[in-house]
């Protein structure tokens, strides 16, 4: 993961008495401690505020070739649940440590090392964009977000997030806190303080790749990457993060010219995710990976516009819960649409044919409790050949997309006008036009869908 959040002053430790003089130049700092503690950061790179996109990010000082070594950061730098002081006491309560994000012991550690005076990760908390200022959604008032962001996802996913946090802190984390009260100042014990480090852990932190053979493992604990984390994201971005047993290496994987940014991927989010998880969005058309959402439900809800009597409604019923069944819908799940590909889309084939196949031959698959081992004769659904789906797939398509737009509060002519005025554009806020490009890039997806369907 990692943030392009604006980086304007800096986190200092929470707590102690506030330095009167900080640092001036918290980057001198950093770049000291990691000498100290052996992360090697290559001669031809700089981190800068100068030539970023946003805040902190690192510049190439000459040109680098795709395979050359940037940064590497042994282990012991890393900062996580077992690295910190306290990683004994939070090895021994892991039973009891244990939540819905699997976040909690991560979140002790940064709470207890931000308010030691002598903590060893002080330079690196002084990179740290100050948290009362981090731009999440779930920092916005609640009438904002939904306003602005109606129709993408983002403030119902927020809600969830903001339920979490609170039932996370109260249950877990301040009974812990409160237990050991030589460890954590009261200063630290606030609700308001934990959701901000959940917000910098969603924007800041790394989670390690399962190894194939461990797909089956609940996925590694997040930990906190200095200098990786100062990378901003693209989606065609021109660096990677590669772990090994003794470092994690950050290495080029396109060449870089001198004076230009070094970008790391966070993984292939949607704007509507980079917004919520990092409080930034790529501007249309930059976002390859961008996506559009129509949630299970609308298309159950379509399906349902086309009967006509009693009898067919409950027979949809029948095939919506066969499809639960399957497991192939849910009442919360999405359809994933990405501009050149379906990301469900096994799901998404096999709802469309459930719903549109003759009663008939519904009864016959459900006996045979779908397909089994058998191979669809449906070849692969993909965005360019949705113009040779079956016609009432089509038209259920169709039918979904247009009730899908209906839930955004704009239309996308409204939405083109603003993008297309410059001089109106720069007069929106910063949250106003994150905003607008998350649904812009959504509706755009959309309506290519229904070009595709017509």
């Amino acid at each position: 993961m990692a943030t392009r959040a604006k980086r304007r002053r800096v986190a200092g430790p929470v707590g102690g008495d506030a330095d009167p003089d900080p640092d001036p130049d918290p980057v001198a700092g950093f770049l000291s401690w990691c000498r100290r503690v052996g992360l090697e950061l290559s001669p031809k790179v700089a981190v800068s505020r100068q030539g970023t996109v946003a805040g902190y990010g690192m510049v190439a000082r000459e040109s680098v070739q795709p395979g050359e070594l940037l940064f590497a950061v042994p282990r012991a730098a890393l900062l996580s649940q077992h690295t910190c002081s306290i990683g004994g006491l939070l090895e021994q309560e892991r039973g009891a440590l244990q939540s819905q994000s699997g976040w909690v012991p991560l979140l002790l550690a940064l709470l207890h090392e931000l308010q030691a005076p002598a903590s060893p990760w002080s330079p690196y908390f002084a990179m740290w964009p100050e948290l009362g200022r981090l731009e999440h959604p779930m920092f916005w008032p609640e009438e904002e977000r939904r306003r602005l962001l109606q129709g993408t996802g983002v403030p119902e996913a927020v809600e969830k997030d903001l339920a979490n946090i609170r039932s996370e802190y109260y249950s877990i984390v301040l009974p812990f806190m409160e237990a050991h009260p030589d460890l954590f100042s009261p200063r630290v014990r606030s609700l308001e303080l934990y959701h901000q480090l959940v917000a910098l852990v969603m924007a800041y932190s790394f989670q390690e790749p399962l190894e194939e053979e461990e797909d089956e493992k609940e996925p590694n604990s997040p930990l906190m990457v200095p200098a990786a984390d100062i990378l901003n994201h693209l989606a065609n971005h021109n660096a990677n993060l590669e772990y090994s047993p003794n470092c994690l290496r950050m290495v080029a994987t396109q060449p870089i010219p001198k004076g230009h940014e070094i970008f790391n991927t966070y993984g292939q989010m949607a704007n509507w995710q980079l917004i919520h998880m990092y409080g930034f969005v790529e501007p249309y058309p930059d976002n390859t990976d961008d996506t559009a959402d129509i949630q299970m439900v609308t298309v159950r809800e379509a399906a349902l516009l086309g009967t006509k009597v009693e009898a067919e409604r409950l027979l949809l019923y029948e095939r919506w819960d066969f499809l639960c069944k399957l497991e192939m819908v849910g009442e919360e799940g999405a359809f994933v649409i990405g501009w050149e590909e379906v990301l469900t889309e096994e799901e998404l084939t096999t709802t469309l044919k459930v719903l549109c196949m003759p009663a008939e031959e519904f009864r016959e698959f459900k006996d045979q409790d779908g397909w089994g081992d058998d191979k669809r004769e449906e070849e692969s659904l993909t965005v360019t050949n949705i113009p040779r789906l079956k016609a009432s797939w089509r038209q259920l398509l169709r039918d979904s997309v247009l009730l899908t737009l209906q839930t955004y509060a704009t239309d996308l002519k409204s939405e083109q006008d603003l993008l297309s005025n410059k001089e109106v554009y720069t007069k929106l806020s910063s949250r106003e036009q994150q905003a607008l490009q998350v649904r812009y890039g959504q509706k755009m997806i959309l309506h290519q869908l229904l070009e595709l369907t017509s």
